[in-house]
């Protein structure tokens, strides 16, 4: 059974590592070894650690957790970014995603946000055009060196 709750400051752990194994091999599929390297690099873990914990105490950041396992997170920006998205590795393709979003979308009509955007990662696109976003652009992110293609994409709410 799944459960979504807020994030808690002992999460961090967990999330981190989720991020870093699931851009390891699901995004793997359409990012050369390079590129996955430069999105999740092992040396950033501790940056990491830092920057992601004051981000999701500042963003409304919610878990889903299946037993005792942390399955997935998401964060959302008081401007309407949904920043991460992220579901483990071993559970791809249960739904997961779907019901952090609509979260994501319960919450930003809450606090009267109009639209929401993200900038999508090949891998997500179809999951996020399934769901109503738009693609607003193509774009070249740069992540230690290395260019990442990526696509903005909106949805109003």
């Amino acid at each position: 059974m799944m459960y979504i709750r807020p994030f808690q400051e002992n999460d961090l752990n967990e999330l981190i590592n989720l991020f870093y194994e699931t851009v390891h091999s699901i995004n793997r599929k359409d990012y050369t070894n390079i590129q996955v390297n430069a999105w999740a690099d092992k040396a950033e873990l501790n940056r990491r650690h830092a920057s992601w914990g004051e981000e999701f105490k500042r963003n409304f950041t919610y878990v889903a957790r299946v037993d005792q396992q942390i399955v997935g997170f998401c964060d959302l920006t008081s401007s309407g970014l949904l920043d991460r998205l992220y579901i483990h590795k071993n559970y791809q393709r249960r739904g997961i995603a779907s019901e952090l979003l609509e979260k994501m979308q319960q919450t930003a009509r809450l606090n009267d946000m109009k639209q929401l955007y993200t900038e999508a990662s090949i891998t997500a696109v179809p999951f996020f055009r399934a769901k109503g976003f738009s693609l607003v652009k193509s774009q070249l992110v740069e992540k230690n060196g290395i260019q990442l293609k990526n696509f903005l994409m909106a949805k109003e709410l």
